[in-house]
């Protein structure tokens, strides 16, 4: 199990409590320092069954710089949403926890987490 997180951010705190709680087995990866690569982000897409534009921080300056909001929301489009999550990570939504059976959570809420901890 692999843990995306911004140490700065509450829910990836959170999420971090939980699963030390429950003795879970996991790795951290600060994602704003170990940045994913377009490879990675489309395997964690595949795995969490969702568009990237389903993981992206549209509510940041950033992703408000970027006009995030007017970009199309299709498969012609996946692509330059994926380059824009690996060029500018902070967009990612966070914490990702990556499980053991292959699938993934978005681990906002301690159910998500709970989630996450029955596919170790």
């Amino acid at each position: 199990m692999e843990i995306w997180i911004n140490p700065a951010c509450s829910k990836c705190r959170s999420a971090i409590s939980l699963l030390d709680a429950e003795g879970a087995q996991y790795t951290v990866r600060r994602y704003l320092e170990d940045v994913p690569t377009e490879d990675e982000i489309r395997d964690v897409l595949e795995r969490l069954g969702l568009e990237p534009w389903d993981i992206t921080r549209t509510q940041e300056a950033l992703a408000k710089e970027l006009d995030l909001k007017s970009w199309a929301r299709d498969a012609s489009s996946r692509g330059q949403w994926i380059k824009a999550l690996a060029e500018h990570p902070k967009l990612i939504q966070r914490p990702i926890i990556t499980a053991e059976d292959g699938t993934a959570v978005v681990a906002r809420t301690e159910e998500a987490v709970r989630e996450a901890l029955t596919r170790m």
